[in-house]
């Protein structure tokens, strides 16, 4: 018999229920695949009930009967009301196998007919529910479902908590959720069975809580907003929810520094206990939700003297957290703060804010709370705001720069100087330092809307232009109107120049045409005198020569580290400071590379700079990858795409680096689904330069997993793209050496050793001695297919020690791989430990995997050799791998074995036989074996 089950959920809904929940519910599957019991538990609103139906939807089906009951407050006071959900359609299935007093409590608690109770009944009742339970599970394992433990009536909780604890190997299984605050759920697991696993359901993280305003359909909400929404909700789904509905029906959003507007269901649900406290109580939690860090002594200096009496007053009914240490207030949710504030008057706001306009010691602080006090427009309240918001981007917060700048501009009068527009476009920089591009956006588009005056229409468009990041193309029609909107001014026109050099890069995937127009741009900024353009578009010009491996490249670098130098621009992700990391980089000066990055990454967080950041991680990552710290690469690879996703900057370039990673240090199939992410966001965004990249990471990935069919492919367009785009330096991508290991790997060993030679004579021109090292290793695996065996065995000892001095430990454990795997072909004892020892140190956990297959099919026990050289004739006509793969199968070994022989992936073999038995006109490697056979017999 199957109960009705009412928790499983349209398939459409599933996605959505278990988002940033993946350990949690990994961990109770487990728990519920070894036959063990699972107690969810956290605040209202975390996403028990959300979690329960998911878990129940996958697992009801492997038991025979799901018992289910799910209580209210309302009915908690009801005897036996959730044993008659959990019994009341089975116990005719069973009652008659309970002893007559068993019998008849039971049905008594069940039907309500007569006057059975915990008293009067006790043990027969309680022994009732253990024997049903036991007889129900005799004909197959049974889930009890209950949700909202926390409502179930007194008496049932006590029966079910009985049977719980005495159920020992009987098939019986709970999967319970209950509301706690801490350690409360300990009452709740005492009652389970012994073996339950506790599960508490932590707060959602700012990407995770914006995965589930998306994809409830909160999408146009700016992602600043999307950060209130997680600090306000403290993480909680459903007060996150909530507030994005609210928000989204709202045609006017918050002004700059206000909190957002709470809804009335979440009013009601947090401010219950709010008509319990004192009107001077609530007046002074009303001070303390409007300050940024509310203490007793703030309190005091707005004010308020009797701030102990009416925070302890909170404090007791649960408004307020106890902090045992520290000075600081602490609501015990944040959405408390917002919901009182959100209650209050426009004027109890006002008069809490001129109170700590005086009281705050922080002027930033001191600013905002006037702003917020001050009606109108009022010069001298703009103006401070503009100081305050000058002290925040000093102090390495933009966000809150911007926030000030808002204000200061909506307080400043129309025939302000400045004007409003120029300090609105002020907050927009600041915006796009912090990485809010969509508010930045969205500003810029509301000054395009009114300014005539030039330069501040050039200086919104370039806020428009930076805010589409990558995807350039989105803005393309845009340039004109800049152009006509600088005229003749050169100051302007180095900006629009600068922006086109950029443009070439993306847009068009020209390096010519970008490093022409970058060179234009530093030209006109020196004539207007602009330093910092200058400086960018230096830049530019010259990490433009360096891809390109122009011959300018080095003293591009030099004019632009001249003095004077701007702070700005020596720390930005654009900026001379990466220009010349990525000359270190490709120079193979790893040590000094990873200075400089960690260097600018220390500065850039210091300052606040989040789009900068994201890239600095990217580029401190791939250092790392490059010396062999695989481990430490993946750490940062990982936290650069966290940071990319949270503020959605640079998600295809730290998708496509993290994929590298993934590759080398962690997980194969992640690193591919990223690299085709990657590859899939340059598409859409038309950008060329990176749609090479991640072409090359995708390449890699499946050089590592096998694909070396897939791989060829990739790594072709990769070619094709970088011999349209102008680049001609192989340290940009890396990725030729793989290109000609996989085309040795399916049988192209003559195409290889093109690719070896082309970019060979390019390295040689720019001194990449890294690369020289990997076109050797390259090199060697073409000389082991045309059975050069000695001359690839020397040159790849030769690699591995350049790569050991030039500080390359990923490539030198690869080159000690290929060293093992050529001398298998050899007679003679082989070991693979030499590699599998640099690779345990690089961490290169994927390439550790190999190691352990080719070590395992080196031990395998040999098949009987035939002779090969009566068999020969039957491969004439066939390509050098095809004519490898073949006699191997004539040798009578398998597909793994000629793999591990051959260096080559198993899907390789196969794809290698499939046109061998085209070419002789035959179906199986059978064939193969009778072939070679009837070639011996003749």
């Amino acid at each position: 018999m199957t109960v009705r089950r009412e928790f499983q959920e349209p398939a459409g809904c599933r996605p959505d229920l278990v988002i940033g929940r993946d350990e949690l519910t990994t961990a109770a599957r487990e728990q519920l695949a070894r036959g063990g019991s699972v107690l969810l538990h956290g605040p209202a609103g975390i996403g028990k009930s959300t979690v329960l139906r998911a878990l129940v939807a996958e697992y009801a089906d492997t038991a025979r009967i799901v018992l289910r009951c799910s209580a209210t407050e309302s009915e908690s006071h009801l005897p036996f009301l959730a044993l008659a959900d959990l019994l009341g359609l089975v116990v005719g299935e069973v009652s008659d196998q309970l002893p007559p007093a068993q019998r008849t409590a039971l049905e008594s608690a069940l039907t309500g007919r007569g006057e059975s109770t915990l008293q009067s009944d006790g043990l027969a009742l309680r022994l009732a529910v253990l024997s049903a339970l036991r007889a129900l599970a005799a004909h197959g394992p049974v889930l009890i479902v209950a949700d909202d433990l926390q409502w179930l009536d007194s008496a049932s909780a006590e029966l079910l908590g009985f049977a719980a604890r005495r159920l020992g190997d009987t098939p019986v299984q709970l999967l319970c959720a209950v509301r706690t605050e801490g350690q409360e759920y300990d009452r709740h697991l005492r009652a389970s069975p012994p073996d339950t696993l506790a599960v508490r359901l932590s707060p959602l993280s700012r990407v995770q809580v914006s995965a589930l305003l998306d994809h409830r359909g909160y999408t146009d909400l700016p992602r600043s907003t999307v950060r209130d929404i997680h600090r306000t909700s403290g993480g909680n789904p459903l007060f996150a929810l909530e507030l994005g509905r609210a928000l989204a029906e709202n045609p006017t959003p918050p002004r700059p520094g206000e909190p957002l507007p709470v809804p009335t269901s979440l009013r009601a649900l947090v401010l219950s206990r709010l008509d319990m406290l004192s009107d001077e109580a609530r007046r002074t939690l009303l001070v303390a939700s409007a300050g940024a860090r509310p203490t007793l002594a703030l309190l005091h200096a707005a004010g308020l003297e009797n701030a102990e009496a009416d925070t302890a007053q909170a404090a007791a009914l649960g408004l307020l957290a106890t902090e045992p240490e520290g000075p600081a207030l602490r609501f015990a949710h944040p959405l408390i703060s917002a919901a009182l504030y959100a209650e209050a008057s426009a004027q109890e706001r006002r008069t809490a804010h001129a109170a700590l306009s005086t009281a705050a010691s922080d002027p930033i602080e001191r600013a905002r709370h006037l702003a917020l006090a001050t009606t109108g427009t009022d010069p001298e309240v703009a103006a401070r705001l503009a100081e305050a918001a000058a002290l925040a981007r000093d102090r390495g917060a933009p966000s809150v720069a911007a926030s000030l700048g808002l204000l200061a501009a909506r307080h400043t009068p129309a025939d302000g100087e400045p004007g409003p527009d120029e300090r609105r476009l002020q907050a927009a920089e600041d915006a796009i330092t912090a990485g809010e591009v969509d508010l930045a956006r969205d500003i810029a588009r509301e000054v395009l809307t009114r300014a005539t005056v030039p330069a501040e229409r050039v200086r919104a468009w370039e806020v428009v232009i930076e805010a589409a990041g990558q995807s350039l193309g989105d803005v393309d029609a845009v340039f004109p109107q800049v152009l006509a909107d600088a005229g003749d001014d050169p100051r302007l026109l180095a900006l629009v120049h600068y922006r086109l050099a950029w443009r070439g890069l993306v847009v068009v995937g020209d390096f010519a045409e970008a490093r022409r127009q970058a060179a234009h741009a530093a030209e006109l900024a020196a004539r207007g005198e602009d330093r910092r353009t200058e400086l960018m578009a230096l830049s530019l010009q010259a990490s433009t020569e360096t891809l390109m491996g122009h011959p300018d490249a080095p003293a591009t670098i030099k004019q632009a580290l001249r003095e004077p130098q701007d702070p700005y621009v020596a720390c930005h992700h654009n900026g001379v400071g990466v220009a010349r990391f990525r000359w270190l980089l490709m120079s193979d000066q790893l040590p000094e590379a990873r200075t400089t990055i960690t260097a600018l990454l220390r500065e850039v967080q210091r300052r606040g700079m989040v789009e900068s950041e994201v890239h600095f991680q990217r580029f401190l990552a791939e250092t790392e990858l490059r010396s062999g710290h695989c481990g430490r690469a993946l750490d940062l690879a990982r936290e650069s795409l966290r940071l990319a996703r949270d503020s959605g900057i640079g998600l295809g370039a730290s998708a496509m680096l993290t994929s590298l990673a993934e590759a080398s240090g962690g997980d194969v199939d992640r690193a591919l689904a990223l690299a085709r992410e990657a590859v899939e966001r340059a598409e859409e965004d038309g950008d060329q330069m990176y749609l090479s990249r991640a072409l090359a990471a995708l390449g890699y990935a499946q050089s590592v997993a096998g694909d070396a069919a897939g791989a060829v492919g990739s790594l072709r367009r990769v070619r094709e793209l970088e011999l349209g785009l102008g680049i001609t330096d192989p340290a940009r991508g890396r990725w030729q050496g793989d290109l000609a290991e996989a085309l040795v790997r399916i049988g192209e060993p003559g195409e290889a050793q093109d690719v070896i030679d082309v970019t060979r004579e390019r390295a040689l021109r720019l001194g990449r001695e890294s690369i020289l090292a990997v076109l050797d290793r390259a090199e060697a695996l073409v000389r082991a297919a045309r059975g050069e065996h000695e001359e690839a065995l020397a040159r790849l000892t030769s690699v591995q020690d350049r790569f050991a001095k030039l500080g390359y430990g990923l490539e030198e454990a690869r080159a000690a791989f290929a060293l093992a795997q050529l001398r298998t072909r050899q007679p003679g004892p082989t070991s693979y430990d030499e590699s599998a020892r640099l690779f345990r140190r690089c961490r290169a956990l994927p390439w550790l995997r190999q190691v352990d297959a080719a070590t395992t099919a080196v031990q395998a026990p040999p098949a009987a050799v035939p002779e090969r050289d009566t068999a020969s004739g039957a491969l004439e006509g066939l390509a050098s791998m095809e004519r490898q793969v073949a006699a191997l199968v004539m040798e009578g070994a398998t597909n793994r074995e000629i793999a591990a022989r051959l260096f080559i992936s198993v899907k390789t073999v196969e794809a290698t036989l499939t046109r061998v038995y085209r070419k002789l006109g035959i179906r199986s490697r059978v064939d193969i074996v009778r072939l070679a056979a009837g070639r011996r017999a003749q």
